[in-house]
Protein backbone atom coordinates (compact mmCIF):
# COMPACT_ATOMS: atom_id res chain seq x y z
CA UNK A 1 0.00 0.00 0.00
CA UNK A 2 2.87 2.69 0.82
CA UNK A 3 4.08 1.55 -2.45
CA UNK A 4 1.37 2.89 -4.18
CA UNK A 5 1.04 6.08 -2.43
CA UNK A 6 4.79 7.06 -3.14
CA UNK A 7 5.11 7.86 -7.12
CA UNK A 8 8.15 9.97 -6.19
CA UNK A 9 10.43 7.63 -4.39
CA UNK A 10 12.98 5.40 -6.49
CA UNK A 11 13.81 3.00 -4.00
CA UNK A 12 11.79 1.49 -1.39
CA UNK A 13 12.77 -0.68 1.65
CA UNK A 14 11.34 -3.54 3.70
CA UNK A 15 12.19 -4.59 6.86
CA UNK A 16 9.97 -6.69 9.23
CA UNK A 17 9.70 -5.32 13.15
CA UNK A 18 12.01 -7.71 14.23
CA UNK A 19 14.93 -7.25 11.92
CA UNK A 20 17.94 -5.32 13.92
CA UNK A 21 20.48 -3.63 11.68
CA UNK A 22 23.79 -5.11 12.55
CA UNK A 23 25.75 -1.70 11.68
CA UNK A 24 25.59 2.39 10.55
CA UNK A 25 25.92 1.37 7.04
CA UNK A 26 23.87 -1.21 6.79
CA UNK A 27 21.59 0.65 4.44
CA UNK A 28 23.50 2.38 2.45
CA UNK A 29 24.97 -0.12 1.78
CA UNK A 30 22.13 -2.22 0.07
CA UNK A 31 21.09 1.03 -1.32
CA UNK A 32 24.45 1.03 -3.30
CA UNK A 33 23.26 -2.35 -5.30
CA UNK A 34 21.03 0.05 -7.23
CA UNK A 35 24.24 1.98 -8.74
CA UNK A 36 23.89 -0.89 -11.40
CA UNK A 37 20.75 0.19 -13.45
CA UNK A 38 20.30 -3.42 -14.33
CA UNK A 39 19.32 -4.04 -10.39
CA UNK A 40 15.91 -4.54 -9.74
CA UNK A 41 15.75 -5.50 -6.38
CA UNK A 42 18.30 -6.56 -3.69
CA UNK A 43 18.38 -8.11 -0.21
CA UNK A 44 21.07 -8.28 2.69
CA UNK A 45 22.35 -11.25 4.63
CA UNK A 46 20.72 -12.07 8.10
CA UNK A 47 22.96 -13.09 10.84
CA UNK A 48 21.62 -15.27 13.84
CA UNK A 49 20.23 -13.59 17.20
CA UNK A 50 22.60 -14.17 20.02
CA UNK A 51 20.36 -16.57 21.45
CA UNK A 52 19.73 -19.04 18.47
CA UNK A 53 20.27 -22.29 18.66
CA UNK A 54 22.42 -23.90 15.83
CA UNK A 55 19.65 -25.46 13.89
CA UNK A 56 18.73 -21.78 13.53
CA UNK A 57 21.84 -20.49 13.12
CA UNK A 58 22.43 -22.66 10.23
CA UNK A 59 19.59 -21.84 8.37
CA UNK A 60 20.99 -18.75 8.37
CA UNK A 61 24.20 -19.52 6.86
CA UNK A 62 23.38 -21.90 4.33
CA UNK A 63 20.63 -19.13 2.92
CA UNK A 64 22.66 -15.85 3.72
CA UNK A 65 26.29 -16.82 2.44
CA UNK A 66 28.95 -14.38 3.21
CA UNK A 67 29.80 -13.92 -0.37
CA UNK A 68 27.47 -10.65 -2.44
CA UNK A 69 26.15 -12.16 -5.82
CA UNK A 70 24.03 -10.54 -8.28
CA UNK A 71 21.84 -13.12 -10.31
CA UNK A 72 19.85 -12.75 -13.77
CA UNK A 73 17.84 -14.84 -15.12
CA UNK A 74 21.07 -16.56 -16.90
CA UNK A 75 21.69 -17.93 -13.99
CA UNK A 76 18.44 -20.14 -13.54
CA UNK A 77 20.24 -23.04 -15.01
CA UNK A 78 22.54 -23.29 -12.34
CA UNK A 79 20.80 -22.28 -9.47
CA UNK A 80 17.08 -23.48 -10.20
CA UNK A 81 14.41 -21.70 -8.27
CA UNK A 82 17.35 -20.33 -5.76
CA UNK A 83 17.94 -17.58 -8.31
CA UNK A 84 14.38 -15.74 -6.99
CA UNK A 85 15.42 -15.97 -3.29
CA UNK A 86 15.03 -12.87 -1.22
CA UNK A 87 13.63 -11.48 2.05
CA UNK A 88 11.27 -8.56 2.87
CA UNK A 89 12.62 -8.61 6.25
CA UNK A 90 15.33 -6.89 4.86
CA UNK A 91 15.38 -6.23 0.78
CA UNK A 92 14.31 -3.19 -1.29
CA UNK A 93 13.28 -2.41 -4.49
CA UNK A 94 13.62 -0.07 -7.59
CA UNK A 95 10.00 1.66 -7.60
CA UNK A 96 9.79 1.55 -11.24
CA UNK A 97 10.68 -2.12 -12.06
CA UNK A 98 8.08 -3.09 -9.25
CA UNK A 99 5.16 -1.54 -10.45
CA UNK A 100 6.01 -2.29 -14.33
CA UNK A 101 5.52 -6.05 -13.44
CA UNK A 102 2.41 -4.70 -11.54
CA UNK A 103 3.64 -4.34 -7.94
CA UNK A 104 2.94 -6.97 -5.13
CA UNK A 105 0.34 -9.30 -5.62
CA UNK A 106 -2.85 -8.92 -3.25
CA UNK A 107 -3.82 -12.70 -3.46
CA UNK A 108 -1.46 -14.89 -2.38
CA UNK A 109 -1.03 -16.88 0.71
CA UNK A 110 2.80 -15.84 1.19
CA UNK A 111 5.94 -15.34 -0.82
CA UNK A 112 5.32 -12.12 -2.56
CA UNK A 113 8.86 -10.92 -2.39
CA UNK A 114 9.80 -14.47 -4.24
CA UNK A 115 6.75 -13.93 -6.70
CA UNK A 116 8.27 -10.62 -7.39
CA UNK A 117 11.72 -11.55 -7.80
CA UNK A 118 11.01 -14.14 -10.24
CA UNK A 119 8.87 -11.84 -12.03
CA UNK A 120 11.64 -8.89 -12.17
CA UNK A 121 14.54 -11.80 -13.41
CA UNK A 122 12.21 -13.09 -16.18
CA UNK A 123 11.28 -9.30 -17.31
CA UNK A 124 15.26 -8.78 -17.62
CA UNK A 125 16.02 -7.42 -14.68
CA UNK A 126 18.89 -8.11 -11.47
CA UNK A 127 18.20 -9.16 -8.13
CA UNK A 128 21.58 -8.66 -5.48
CA UNK A 129 22.32 -10.32 -3.06
CA UNK A 130 24.29 -7.84 -0.55
CA UNK A 131 26.05 -9.52 2.27
CA UNK A 132 27.58 -6.38 3.34
CA UNK A 133 23.93 -5.50 4.37
CA UNK A 134 23.37 -6.85 7.60
CA UNK A 135 20.52 -7.21 10.11
CA UNK A 136 20.02 -10.12 13.01
CA UNK A 137 16.85 -11.49 12.40
CA UNK A 138 16.31 -15.52 13.22
CA UNK A 139 13.27 -17.36 14.85
CA UNK A 140 13.02 -20.57 16.68
CA UNK A 141 10.44 -22.70 15.57
CA UNK A 142 8.03 -25.00 17.47
CA UNK A 143 7.35 -28.65 15.28
CA UNK A 144 4.05 -27.79 15.26
CA UNK A 145 4.61 -23.76 13.96
CA UNK A 146 7.27 -25.03 11.38
CA UNK A 147 4.41 -27.74 9.81
CA UNK A 148 2.17 -24.71 9.36
CA UNK A 149 4.79 -22.59 7.58
CA UNK A 150 5.89 -25.17 5.17
CA UNK A 151 2.22 -26.18 4.28
CA UNK A 152 1.65 -22.43 3.54
CA UNK A 153 4.81 -22.58 1.38
CA UNK A 154 3.27 -25.48 -1.15
CA UNK A 155 0.64 -23.91 -1.41
CA UNK A 156 1.97 -20.65 -2.55
CA UNK A 157 4.13 -23.42 -5.15
CA UNK A 158 1.13 -25.10 -5.54
CA UNK A 159 -0.78 -22.18 -6.76
CA UNK A 160 2.24 -20.36 -8.74
CA UNK A 161 3.03 -23.30 -11.06
CA UNK A 162 4.56 -21.01 -13.31
CA UNK A 163 7.34 -20.81 -11.09
CA UNK A 164 8.55 -23.65 -11.04
CA UNK A 165 8.21 -24.27 -14.77
CA UNK A 166 10.47 -21.56 -14.97
CA UNK A 167 12.80 -21.69 -12.47
CA UNK A 168 12.62 -25.23 -11.33
CA UNK A 169 11.44 -27.47 -8.47
CA UNK A 170 12.15 -26.36 -4.83
CA UNK A 171 12.57 -29.77 -3.87
CA UNK A 172 16.73 -30.21 -4.44
CA UNK A 173 17.29 -26.98 -2.97
CA UNK A 174 16.10 -28.86 0.25
CA UNK A 175 17.53 -31.71 -0.03
CA UNK A 176 20.98 -29.46 -0.65
CA UNK A 177 19.91 -27.88 2.66
CA UNK A 178 19.63 -30.87 4.78
CA UNK A 179 22.90 -32.19 3.66
CA UNK A 180 24.49 -28.81 4.60
CA UNK A 181 22.71 -28.98 8.27
CA UNK A 182 23.56 -32.86 8.82
CA UNK A 183 27.13 -32.01 8.13
CA UNK A 184 27.18 -28.26 10.00
CA UNK A 185 25.28 -30.44 13.37
CA UNK A 186 27.71 -33.40 13.31
CA UNK A 187 30.56 -30.66 13.63
CA UNK A 188 29.46 -29.12 16.33
CA UNK A 189 26.03 -30.20 18.12
CA UNK A 190 25.94 -34.41 16.99
CA UNK A 191 23.11 -34.67 19.54
CA UNK A 192 20.99 -32.31 17.48
CA UNK A 193 21.05 -34.63 14.10
CA UNK A 194 17.94 -36.48 15.08
CA UNK A 195 15.93 -33.50 16.43
CA UNK A 196 16.60 -32.03 12.88
CA UNK A 197 15.76 -34.76 10.84
CA UNK A 198 12.35 -35.08 12.35
CA UNK A 199 11.55 -30.83 11.35
CA UNK A 200 13.00 -31.76 8.03
CA UNK A 201 10.62 -34.73 7.36
CA UNK A 202 8.07 -32.49 8.91
CA UNK A 203 8.34 -29.55 6.70
CA UNK A 204 8.73 -31.98 3.44
CA UNK A 205 4.96 -33.62 5.22
CA UNK A 206 3.66 -30.14 5.47
CA UNK A 207 5.41 -29.11 1.86
CA UNK A 208 3.62 -32.00 -0.24
CA UNK A 209 -0.17 -31.79 1.70
CA UNK A 210 0.25 -27.59 0.72
CA UNK A 211 1.11 -28.40 -2.79
CA UNK A 212 -1.88 -30.97 -2.36
CA UNK A 213 -4.38 -28.23 -1.08
CA UNK A 214 -6.82 -28.24 -3.76
CA UNK A 215 -7.36 -32.01 -2.67
CA UNK A 216 -8.01 -30.89 0.93
CA UNK A 217 -11.71 -29.63 2.38
CA UNK A 218 -11.39 -26.07 3.39
CA UNK A 219 -12.26 -26.75 7.53
CA UNK A 220 -9.09 -28.98 7.47
CA UNK A 221 -6.93 -25.86 5.53
CA UNK A 222 -8.31 -23.69 8.01
CA UNK A 223 -6.04 -25.32 10.87
CA UNK A 224 -3.39 -26.85 8.53
CA UNK A 225 -1.53 -23.25 8.05
CA UNK A 226 -1.05 -19.92 9.34
CA UNK A 227 -2.84 -18.24 7.18
CA UNK A 228 -6.41 -18.33 8.46
CA UNK A 229 -7.48 -14.89 6.51
CA UNK A 230 -6.11 -16.23 3.50
CA UNK A 231 -8.71 -18.94 3.72
CA UNK A 232 -11.76 -17.32 5.01
CA UNK A 233 -11.14 -14.56 1.80
CA UNK A 234 -10.68 -17.46 -0.67
CA UNK A 235 -14.27 -18.56 0.61
CA UNK A 236 -15.82 -15.76 0.68
CA UNK A 237 -14.92 -15.15 -3.35
CA UNK A 238 -15.83 -18.77 -3.95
Amino acid sequence: MAVEMLPHVDIVVFMTQDAVLAGKEALKKLLACFRDESVGAAYGRQLPLCDAGEIEAHARLFNYPERSRVNSVSDIPELGIKTAFISNSFAAYRRSALMAIGGFPQDLILGEDTYVAAKLLLRGWKVAYCAEAQVFHSHHFTFIQEFRRYFDIGVFHGRESWMRRELGQPQGEGFRFVKAEFNYLMARRPMLVPVALARNAIKLLAFRLGLMERYLPLWLKLHLGLSKAYWERSASHQ
